[in-house]
């Protein structure tokens, strides 16, 4: 007899799996968007910790719009 419970339920979603996008777009903003925002801030003139940070949310917070677009069109078209 085996210790683990039987699923209660599954779920099939039809459409796109938002759970999917949410955390592909997490590891992919991280994976690329790190470099991108430490390449950017080469060039940037960030004298303060608080200029540095608000750069880093302004370059983020693009990066993160537009993986999150691009991972959503790409579950849209593939996954449906």
């Amino acid at each position: 007899m085996s210790a683990v419970p039987e699923p209660v339920e599954t779920t099939n979603p039809e459409g796109v799996d938002y759970g999917w996008v949410m955390q592909v777009t997490f590891v992919a903003t991280i994976l690329v968007g790190a470099p991108i925002v430490a390449v950017l801030s080469l060039q940037a003139d960030l004298p303060t910790w608080n200029a540095r940070a608000e750069f880093a949310i302004r370059v983020g917070a693009l990066i993160w719009t537009v993986t999150a677009l691009a991972v959503f069109a790409y579950a849209k078209r593939y996954q449906e």
